[in-house]
């Protein structure tokens, strides 16, 4: 059920911020509900290109699929965030069963207490005073709020902690193991590993609840090489149970937690030899770009692809743009650039053509984006491919999701029909 922050959302006033938009809804006064309830076609209802869109099918379609995953393997789930920092797809993923939500950044906490979230991960370390003293002040006022963040240095832990004194709170943390020497953040050593374990115990505005990291940071990561991080993760749990390094913790469980955005199904395989500790383990599974997923990069590394029985995902953006110059026979530009669309790990496919003059959709053969300006994409044809003429539209289908929802702060959502049923706001 949505919460009333989530609710208030749809009475949000449609205005310049929101592109894509149409201008006839903003000259009339309308809400972003009023606007849904309309139910306006995507091509027809006065939209503007570039406008950036969400498939409904595919949309539901992924958040049922990584759930039930998740169900059949015992995972908890803590979906990363900052993959879409969107409250409406929030309150989605824990309705499909997630654990709570995963960030990365201070102010992306933020935004999840803002609309009510309960349990929040914060996947990296925290060391900033004012954030430190914020997350205390959540912590005391709402006692069945749940915060943990990583640690994986003694002066980080200090920096913490003299943050921390005073203010009657205390914050529970997981030891981040690196993921390889030429990893990301994250300890590197087992002696490391102790020393982090010793200056949290000795810091009484800390508390010690477990181990995690984030394995797709690691250079030229494969099967073996995440598995092998994996198990050393779990033993690494496993060594400081039996020191007593949970002794402390009021919580009632371990928290050992994988990124798996790409490598889920490594992370379900070792995380279910977890051994019987002292506490029962929380195993924490937190992948993000699934909501989306995308045209290139994820699309190629999903764990669904090696194991199909398992399910799938379903490419879920599509950015709408036109077809704004013709110069040469082989060549097009359309309305769209860096500023609309994410290009950080590949350049956008072109999905479909859908004609100005008949309004008949058409696969896109022929026709590849070769680079990015600011405000255009540029489109090479081939002499046999897909006609194409200026005003027609053209579908966008693009990698790497973690990018593009920050680029768009309201996102039409479409159903099969062309029919905007929906759209989702969001926050960076």
């Amino acid at each position: 059920m949505a919460s009333e922050a989530v609710r208030r959302l749809a009475e949000e006033p449609l205005d310049h911020r929101f592109k894509g938009l149409p201008p006839d809804a903003e000259a009339a006064g309308l809400t972003v509900g009023a606007l849904a309830a309309e139910r306006r076609d995507l091509f027809t209802g006065g939209f503007t290109t570039p406008v950036l869109t969400l498939d409904a099918e595919a949309l539901e379609h992924n958040l049922a699929a990584l759930g039930a995953y998740c169900a059949r393997h015992g995972l908890a789930f803590a979906p990363h965030g900052k993959t879409c920092m969107a409250p409406q797809l929030f309150e989605r993923q824990l309705d499909h069963g997630a654990w709570g939500i995963t960030v990365a950044m201070p102010h992306q906490a933020r935004v999840c207490r803002a609309f009510g979230i309960r349990r929040i991960f914060l996947a990296n370390e925290l060391v900033d005073a004012p954030a430190l003293a914020w997350v205390a002040r959540e912590l005391l006022a709402d006692p069945d709020f749940r915060f943990v963040c990583y640690v994986d240095s003694v002066r980080g832990v200090e920096l913490m902690d003299a943050a921390l004194a005073g203010l009657g709170a205390t914050v529970d943390v997981v030891l981040e193991l690196g993921a390889g020497a030429e990893g990301r953040t994250g300890i590197r050593t087992d002696a490391e590993c102790r020393a982090v374990a010793d200056a949290v115990a000795a810091a009484p505005t800390l508390r010690l609840v477990g181990v995690a990291g984030y394995e797709a940071t690691m250079p030229g990561a494969d099967a073996g090489t995440v598995r092998a991080w994996l198990e050393r993760l779990v033993a690494l749990a496993a060594e400081l149970d039996k020191d007593g390094r949970f002794a402390g913790t009021a919580l009632d469980e371990i928290v050992v937690s994988a990124g798996g955005s790409e490598w889920f199904d490594a992370v379900a395989e070792v995380f279910a030899g977890i051994p019987q500790l002292s506490l029962p383990v929380l195993p924490l599974l937190r992948s993000g770009a699934y909501v989306s997923h995308d045209h290139g990069w994820y699309s190629g590394l999903t764990p669904f692809n090696r194991v199909p029985q398992e399910g799938g995902l379903l490419p879920a953006f599509r950015l709408w743009t036109q077809v704004v110059s013709r110069p040469t026979p082989g060549q097009a530009f359309v309305n769209a650039g860096k500023r609309d669309i994410a290009y950080d790990l590949g350049l956008p496919q072109v999905l479909r053509v859908r004609g100005a003059r008949d309004g008949v959709e058409r696969p896109a053969s022929g026709i590849r984006v070769a680079k990015l300006s600011d405000q255009h994409a540029w489109l090479e044809t081939d002499a046999d491919a897909t006609a194409l003429e200026v005003g027609d539209w053209i579908a966008l289908g693009m990698a790497h999701p973690c990018t593009i929802f920050e680029k768009w702060p309201l996102i039409p959502v479409v159903d099969a029909d062309g029919t905007v049923g929906d759209l989702v706001r969001t926050f960076f």
